[in-house]
């Protein structure tokens, strides 16, 4: 299997340079050459699987034989340590809970995953290798414990100041070791063009064995395809219509979702809601993209995001017909006083308790489904992206009553941050990457 530039002008290349590289130099972004559907055998007994022998048949399908067989089980089983329950909120409508991993956060499979095939891929090679990740909230966490005390690999984690809840700036600033910090002046686009001009700048990669953790990179992709598996498996009706709301930023994970539709797996529609950063919904009224710099600041903040990289995944996959495109996914956006109004309702009704990511992705469900009538006659799932927990402020305000924190983020309250300082200039980021490192 080799795998390609969306933007096809850089030549193709072996899993592993995908993985190490990141990104393509032409500037565009990994895809497999094939994506293979899976036998009609597999979702005949999906039923029988364990989640990891159900996620290591989907990897293998879509890697075929990029990677020997033995070691992706072994990658697969030792990052699934957690579970995606679905949990049902009312009538036919059920939450995918995606933040049962180490850090409470949907990233946590992309990081674990990530996290343990670089690392098989390092110690085939003994070269170190150094990740820069951008992050607007749980990707920076998912990543410094994912990697935290890998051999050969430095993380480096970049963070807009005060736009990340206190929480969650705790798991990325206090691991230390092989895991650092960096609190950037800007916001979150301007971490990830910092990122994504370190990949560019030549000099820095004849220095420096530069990788992604964002979700550029096709390592990131892969688990989160698992999860829309596992949520089709725990369906007690199989023959309603499965309807996938997910709350978009980067649009990685809905990229994730339909690359699994490509395989096979039954998802009518998905929605993609968003936030007042509205990019992909005004694309698909308009037929125009127009990136919005800076990104706003919103109470959901890792969806702050003005120019979702994952764009040209979504427009790869369907050789930029728009039409296509909108016969697979719907899109809304909403507003803060609408997420909190969402947060409120759904706790008052029906006792659930949500981040304001996935407050946003009920009401984009919801909103499709009258919209289109569809209440009661299909298989309605939104994914919930965090532990509302993880947003207690905010939460435990709109909802009247106290959350309880999970005893391993209870505990870094009282952790020290350690973290540098950056103005947003590449010059700087370069000196301070091989200062510190070379």
């Amino acid at each position: 299997m080799q795998f390609y530039s969306t933007k096809h002008i850089s030549p193709n290349v072996d899993l592993e340079e995908a993985v190490m590289k990141s990104q393509p130099s032409d500037k565009g972004l990994y895809m497999p050459e094939v994506i293979t559907p899976l036998p009609a055998s597999f979702f005949e007994g999906i039923k029988d699987l364990t989640f990891a022998e159900m996620a290591f048949e989907v990897a293998h399908c879509l890697l075929e034989d990029s990677i020997d067989k033995e070691a992706l089980k072994k990658i697969v089983w030792d990052a699934l340590q957690f579970d995606a329950p679905l949990q049902s909120v009312h009538d036919d409508i059920a939450c995918l809970e995606l933040f049962h991993g180490p850090t409470l956060a949907f990233k946590d499979f992309g990081a674990q995953f990530m996290a343990r095939l670089m690392g098989h891929f390092v110690k085939e090679s003994q070269e170190k290798q150094y990740v820069l990740v951008a992050t607007s909230g749980d990707t920076g966490g998912a990543v410094a414990r994912g990697f935290f005390q890998v051999p050969n690999i430095e993380v480096i984690i970049l963070y807009p100041s005060g736009k990340v809840s206190d929480l969650q700036e705790k798991q990325l600033t206090t691991l230390g070791h092989n895991i650092s910090a960096l609190e950037v002046n800007g916001t979150f686009d301007d971490c990830q063009a910092l990122v994504k001009t370190a990949f560019n700048d030549e000099e820095l990669n004849q220095k420096m064995r530069l990788a992604s953790a964002n979700s550029i990179s096709l390592a990131r992709l892969i688990p989160q395809m698992f999860y829309y598996f596992r949520a089709y498996q725990q369906l007690k009706d199989k023959s309603k219509p499965m309807i996938v709301c997910v709350p978009s930023g980067n649009f990685g994970n809905i990229t994730a979702g339909l690359i699994a539709k490509r395989m096979g797996l039954p998802i009518a529609k998905f929605i993609a809601a968003t936030n007042a950063n509205k990019v992909f919904p005004e694309y698909l009224k308009t037929e125009n993209y127009h990136p919005i710099s800076p990104s706003i600041a919103t109470y959901s903040n890792a969806m702050d995001v003005g120019n979702p990289s994952n764009f040209q995944r979504i427009i790869d996959l369907y050789d930029g017909d728009i039409e296509s495109i909108r016969q697979d996914i719907s899109a809304y956006s909403y507003t803060d006083a609408e997420t909190l109004e969402t947060l409120k309702e759904v706790y008052n009704e029906y006792g659930y308790v949500m981040c304001p990511h996935t407050a946003i992705a009920y009401r984009g469900l919801m909103e499709y489904l009258r919209t289109n009538g569809l209440e009661k006659q299909v298989n309605g799932i939104f994914l919930a992206t965090a532990h509302p927990s993880k947003f207690i402020d905010i939460v435990e305000e709109t909802i009247g009553t106290s959350v309880e924190i999970p005893a391993d983020l209870a505990a870094l309250k009282d952790k020290e941050k350690v973290a540098g300082w950056l103005e947003v200039d590449f010059e700087t980021f370069k000196e301070y990457l091989v200062g510190r490192f070379i």
